[in-house]
């Protein structure tokens, strides 16, 4: 056995330890609000379904569609080959639903967020972070040219003392627009404010709320009554409320076109596969067109968050699909985990480094698909649960 062999096998040993350790889990059959887990059932109550069209038949059969025309995959990155009728279109779709100039497909969050902060960010430039954004935006802002700070969560004054004492050429401001272990919203209009006041490029990741929040479900932009022109860069996934995969950046012509000769991570890869463009495609349509699961979805958040108001969870405020109970140990959220799933509830446990040391948590994602009587049922569950801890 070689060194590095006993040193991994070390460390996967102290995790187990530290109560840290992941575990995959099959699951048979599409994302729902009930699914079978290694043989069995449960009400699921952690996937980013948000409004139940990952199993949708318009958005299957748009895909399956796709698959008769486009084939399985894109064959080649978009600057060869692998740039087709159906990313044209979801492209024009979203630039139009999001009133945008221009929109560029990237294979996935991760890959949009790498590109983006890596083509924008030079030497001598700073980027400033809130300090729950996404490991993605923290991963990217790391790999970029660029000196990297973090201010403290939606700290808009802590913001304001790093962008006035350093010294730098260009600055750049990024952050969740809802935050995905949190569930809460950045404030944007002081976002936009502060970059305003010190000429600093607005990147939003709104990942959680395109699709979801505001009137039409533009996101958290719409939410708070602001215009997307007023934000440099929005980032967006749709693995999310699209319920499909792959990612999107839209912004004014300039930027996508200078994203589109610069980010390595989309120049540098196969193109997502058009299948997933055109389920995207008819996901976007079902958002526009039925504003009543964004509404059911809504209700169901309220709900849930009436039945604990008087309970002695540590529920954190979230208007948004991710409500977190933050339980602090790891210990203690596993347990909590494993004796839901004992009562018919799926709900993982999240623990660092996912979120900061000692708020390990309960990170409870709500569709627009669940039933009042699920909900019941992780409430009572829940109650139980915490009492025997009390």
């Amino acid at each position: 056995m070689s060194t590095n062999v006993a040193n991994w096998n070390k460390e996967l040993t102290a995790l187990k330890q530290q109560h840290s350790y992941r575990v995959r889990r099959c699951m048979a059959g599409p994302q729902s609000n009930l699914i079978k887990l290694d043989g069995e059932h449960f009400h699921n109550f952690c996937s980013n379904d948000y409004l139940g069209l990952a199993h949708h038949p318009l958005v299957c059969d748009a895909a399956k569609k796709a698959i008769d025309q486009f084939g399985t995959g894109s064959g080649a990155s978009q600057h060869i080959n692998g740039y087709s009728l159906a990313h044209a279109a979801c492209e024009e779709q979203l630039a139009d639903f999001l009133q945008a100039e221009k929109v560029v497909l990237f294979g996935s969050g991760y890959l949009a967020n790498l590109g983006v902060l890596s083509a924008l960010a030079k030497r001598h430039d700073i980027i400033f972070g809130d300090k729950l954004n996404h490991a993605s935006l923290i991963d990217a802002a790391q790999c970029s040219a660029a000196n990297f700070q973090r201010y403290r969560h939606t700290d808009m004054d802590h913001l304001d003392t790093l962008l006035s004492t350093n010294d730098y050429n260009n600055a750049l401001v990024v952050t969740d627009g809802v935050f995905s272990m949190e569930g809460s919203s950045a404030p944007i209009a002081e976002l936009v404010a502060k970059c305003n006041q010190y000429d600093a490029l607005c990147i939003v990741d709104d990942a959680h709320g395109i699709g979801v929040l505001g009137e039409h479900g533009r996101g958290c932009l719409e939410a708070q009554n602001i215009s997307s022109q007023h934000v440099d860069v929005l980032i967006g996934t749709f693995g999310k409320a699209f319920g499909s995969a792959g990612a999107f950046v839209a912004g004014d012509t300039a930027l996508i076109n200078y994203l589109i000769q610069k980010a390595r991570s989309m120049i540098y890869t196969t193109a997502l596969a058009p299948s997933l463009a055109a389920a995207a495609s008819q996901s976007l349509q079902i958002i526009c067109n039925e504003p009543e699961r964004r509404a059911r979805l809504h209700a169901n958040i309220d709900y849930f968050r009436r039945a604990l108001a008087d309970s002695h969870l540590n529920l954190l405020p979230s208007d948004s699909a991710i409500q977190s109970i933050v339980l602090n140990s790891n210990e203690k959220a596993i347990a909590f985990s494993q004796a839901l799933e004992t009562r018919g509830c799926l709900v993982i446990a999240i623990r660092p480094p996912t979120v900061p040391k000692n708020s390990a948590r309960l990170r409870i994602t709500l569709s627009s698909e669940h039933e009042t009587n699920q909900i019941d049922c992780l409430v009572s569950s829940l109650l139980e649960i915490n009492s025997a801890y009390a």
